[in-house]
């Protein structure tokens, strides 16, 4: 029932005085008041829309708990291309311009029961800090099994990525990997000394192996692992990862295409500081050597990687502070030069007592290509310099990060799943130990030591992989 006094609003001002309810319906009659109670009522209705409640036209809104009006879009689904293939990326709507760097393709993850299973062995620095995590970029790859001598540890560690507890091994137990069907591939990270029992082991037990870098100790166990592999038919492949990482591919890329002409000398340094003494990479026995096993061999392997030639010749130098208790066994320092058959000399050197520098810089015969940092797990940078006229040209290069255990990881399950050889195979880590032990003899007997010549491109790899 509406109100007297609230009807005499909708009432022109010389009809309201004096105004009574009786003379007020014999004025307007009954049709007027009807028609303004009907308006009052829209009027009520219109303001309640407003409040909230949607009306034919406009636009849909609804109530937050707050009571403020938000409002409420129709979804719509952006045009897309969904290829059939699993491996073929979804290709979304364009929407930037090309002033701008373009985004890479959509992941094409494998579906997890598709994916390659790997067994971990070792849990320490590595493969806690940096490949358990990096499985969660991993594509074709997933950790299914863990073998540590600490029970402990590795309980949690199952707990924490999901891993079964009866795919918990010990060492004692490692050879019962052969009756798991979830293990594909073998990933050894254990101290170096172990490395060639773990990978025969491993391919006796029916399983790939993945091996870490330094391949070994010595040169003749490297061909002990390759050995085993290939009469186990099973792939070997060394986890150079840097062989995989987009921008040391790129400087290669600039290299092999000559951008800025031949090139002539090439200086790479890969240093850190040590503190324990106790650590197994101070004891000669478990690490096989110092400073150039453990973190020289990425100037080495990267050089011999970014020229696709094998160096001819090496002059080495190396040294340990007297009285420094961490280079009781192994060496503190390892210079060295690589003379390679294109005339191209190579200075590196790497140290185990300096703060960290991981860098190589390409010189040629019209500009230079710098990496700083180049080895390092990720943070990438690139620079280049070159004369263009009357002026000098230096850009940074900015690329893609990825992660370059995932890549390498999901490159050797593609290896896996199309029964392809790897990149990276036990060849290529035994080249590099036949290197390292020319360098090591070389700095013992103070002269250059002469390498066989390899005419051969990328002699020691496998084909080139298609990465994402």
């Amino acid at each position: 029932m509406l109100r007297f006094d609230k009807l005499l609003q909708f009432v022109p001002q010389e009809f309201t005085e004096p105004l009574t309810r009786k003379s007020f319906l014999q004025l307007t009659g009954k049709g007027l008041a009807a028609g303004l109670v009907g308006g009052l009522a829209a009027s009520c209705k219109s303001a309640q829309t407003t409040a909230g409640q949607d009306s034919p036209g406009a636009q849909p809104t609804m109530t937050a708990p707050n009571g403020q009006t938000v409002p409420k879009t129709p979804p719509t689904s952006p045009p897309a291309q969904v290829p059939a293939g699993a491996e073929e990326p979804i290709k979304l709507e364009a929407w930037k311009s090309d002033a701008d760097r373009q985004s890479g393709p959509t992941p094409t993850p494998l579906p997890p029961d598709q994916r390659v299973g790997y067994a971990l062995v070792g849990l320490g620095h590595l493969t806690l800090e940096e490949l358990l995590p990096a499985f969660g970029q991993c594509k074709k790859s997933k950790p299914v099994a863990l073998v540590s001598g600490s029970p402990e540890k590795m309980r949690k560690v199952a707990r924490q990525y999901g891993i079964k507890p009866e795919n918990c091994y010990s060492y004692q137990t490692y050879d019962q990997l052969k009756d798991n069907p979830e293990v594909q591939v073998i990933y050894i990270v254990l101290p170096n000394s172990m490395h060639a029992e773990y990978t025969i082991r491993g391919a006796q037990a029916g399983k790939h192996i993945l091996c870490e870098k330094p391949m070994a100790n010595t040169s003749a166990e490297c061909q002990a692992m390759i050995d085993a592999c290939k009469k186990a038919n099973r792939k070997l492949m060394v986890a150079y990862r840097i062989q995989y990482e987009p921008y040391n591919r790129h400087v290669r890329q600039l290299v092999r295409e000559k951008k800025f002409g031949n090139v002539k000398m090439i200086e790479a340094f890969n240093c850190q500081s040590s503190a324990n003494p106790e650590h197994w990479r101070h004891k000669k026995a478990l690490a096989g050597g110092g400073a150039l096993p453990d973190i020289g061999i990425y100037c080495l392997n990267t050089l011999r990687f970014v020229l696709g030639e094998e160096p001819t010749e090496v002059f080495g130098y190396q040294y340990s502070t007297p009285g420094n208790p961490l280079f009781k066994e192994v060496e503190e320092v390892m210079s060295w030069q690589m003379r390679f058959p294109n005339g191209v000399i190579a200075n590196c050197a790497t140290h185990y007592n300096t703060h960290e520098s991981r860098r190589y810089r390409v010189l040629c015969e019209r500009g230079w290509i710098n990496m700083d940092p180049a080895f390092s797990y990720t943070g990438q940078q690139m620079k280049t310099s070159r004369a263009d006229g009357k002026l000098g040209r230096k850009e940074d290069i900015e690329m893609e990060h990825k992660n370059q255990f995932a890549t390498e990881m999901d490159h050797f399950s593609e290896c896996v799943l199309k029964d392809l050889p790897p990149y990276t195979p036990g060849e290529e880590g035994l080249q590099d130990h036949r290197i390292m032990e020319a360098i090591y003899q070389s700095a013992k007997e103070g002269r250059p030591v002469k390498l066989p010549a390899v005419a051969k491109k990328d002699a020691f790899r496998g084909p080139e992989p298609k990465l994402d």
